[in-house]
């Protein structure tokens, strides 16, 4: 493996860690960032698409716009602490890094600074545009950026996630819509006047009610979760004024994920009308279902095999053992990927080994697997493909502790790094062979058969916290 940069990259990588910043507030992670592409001469503009933390660093000129995106942002809920190999209660800063964006940004950076270096080295004209993408986890922030037109010149975009397997991505994952309904009342005595008040509370619970029951007659892949974020006050002698609840709308594409939200919607103003309460509807965010391209996925998985997957040392062995020991083991095969050439192979592999040390091929596929992203947008603008490396033990899965606890290790270092480095080989073979940007362009436009990109963000909806 390549190891330029290494040090310069585990640095940034164990700062994002540390910092740990939730969706639009990511503000020391992206200074860090931007700082360090200044210093490697990248022409870097922040803030972009009315978003703080977001930023887009350029360098060299022409074609092709190679895209790579980065990410940084973390979780509520998943306090860190780095090596544990057990459970240790939240603390009370209660964020981490469970899905391992900053080993994201870094490896996506790191794949802008090899790609600078080919073209310098090579002479080629080519442009290196690395896109700082905020709030992937809540937020939909490069939905905002799409919007904005910053992928617009992309000729192609690269990404790559963390993982515990080594494959390149495929298939589409569900766009979703997530919205409050707050719901107010009117307040009274519940014992002596009950009469005279109109419970928020009822209302929050007849739409749940009926969100149960609107389950029956939706596709068997959409989903509808909720989360009542108030519930009116703690005392139960008086009728609740004010209620809200929280719901995200999954399906298999951007209309029919509208066409669900708005039955959820219809389903909400039954509530209040029940009630005699009254609703209003806060749009919060929404992302597109991801587009494949499997010209691009064949280009990333030569890369790959070209690359080919770390080495590991036996202390590093030892280290994912003790993770992977924490998982039920019944349950390791609980959550495959879709599509595996050789499931029998992985499956030996992941019995016997600590961690992923084969590449695991999948076949081309257009299934919708369960999970949004807001890789999406941008996969709706330009032609897309991702890569999964594996940073973490086998068992791991993303949003737990285990990720948290391994995020500064070796292990993830070097999968960070082998992103890097295949998502720069990728793009020095597009470069290299132009027709293979024609080929994805062609396939992108025949899958996009004269649709446009049209944002799920209503365009008063700017980036915001709720």
């Amino acid at each position: 493996m390549n190891k330029k940069y290494e040090k310069e990259l585990y640095s940034l990588l164990c700062d994002v860690w540390g910092y740990s910043e939730t969706a639009f507030e990511e503000h020391r992670s992206c200074a860090r960032m931007v700082e360090f592409l200044k210093a490697q001469g990248f022409e870097v503009e922040t803030p972009v698409a009315d978003m703080d933390t977001a930023y887009v660093g350029v360098y060299g000129s022409g074609k092709p716009v190679i895209c790579f995106l980065a990410e940084y942002d973390a979780l509520h809920g998943m306090s860190q602490e780095a090596d544990l190999c057990k459970y240790s209660p939240l603390s009370e800063r209660e964020q981490g890094h469970g899905c391992g964006h900053h080993l994201l940004g870094t490896g996506a950076i790191g794949a802008a600074l090899l790609y600078r270096d080919y073209l310098k080295e090579s002479g080629k004209s080519g442009t290196v545009k690395i896109v700082g993408c905020p709030a992937e986890e809540s937020g939909s922030g490069k939905a905002y950026l799409a919007r904005a037109g910053f992928f617009d010149d992309a000729d192609v975009a690269l990404t790559w996630h963390p993982s515990d397997f080594h494959m390149v991505e495929t298939g589409s994952s569900q766009a979703c819509i997530q919205a409050f309904f707050d719901f107010h009342g009117v307040s009274s005595h519940a014992a002596a006047a009950p009469h005279l008040g109109r419970s928020a509370l009822d209302a929050v619970e007849i739409m749940d009610v009926g969100a149960n029951y609107l389950r029956e007659h939706i596709e068997p892949d959409e989903r509808l979760h909720y989360a009542i974020i108030n519930s009116g006050g703690e005392s139960p002698n008086v009728v609740q004024s004010e209620a809200r609840v929280k719901y995200l709308i999954r399906s298999t594409s951007a209309k029919k994920t509208k066409k669900l939200y708005e039955r959820v919607c219809d389903v909400a103003r039954g509530a209040a009308l029940i009630t005699g309460t009254t609703v209003d509807i806060i749009f919060d965010e929404g992302l597109y279902d991801t587009m494949p391209n499997f010209a691009l996925e064949d280009v990333l998985k030569e890369s790959y095999l070209r690359v080919g997957i770390p080495e590991y040392t036996k202390e590093e062995r030892e280290y994912a053992a003790a993770f992977k020991a924490s998982f039920n083991q019944e349950e390791l095969f609980s959550n495959l990927p879709h599509g595996i050439v050789d499931i029998m192979a992985l499956k030996d592999n992941m019995e016997a080994s600590e961690l992923c040390d084969m590449f695991v091929d999948r076949i081309h596929s257009e299934e919708c697997a369960p999970g949004s992203t807001d890789v999406g947008d941008v996969s709706w603008v330009v032609p897309t493909a991702q890569i999964r490396v594996s940073c973490y033990s086998y068992g791991a899965g993303s949003h737990s502790w285990q990720w948290t606890g391994q995020g500064k290790s070796t292990i993830a270092l070097k999968g960070a790094c082998l992103a890097a480095e295949v998502l720069a080989d990728a793009a020095k073979t597009l470069t290299e062979k132009p027709e293979l940007i024609e080929k994805a362009r062609a396939e992108f436009d025949k899958r996009m058969r004269g649709q446009k990109y049209e944002c799920l963000i209503p365009a008063d909806v700017k980036p915001h916290l709720y």
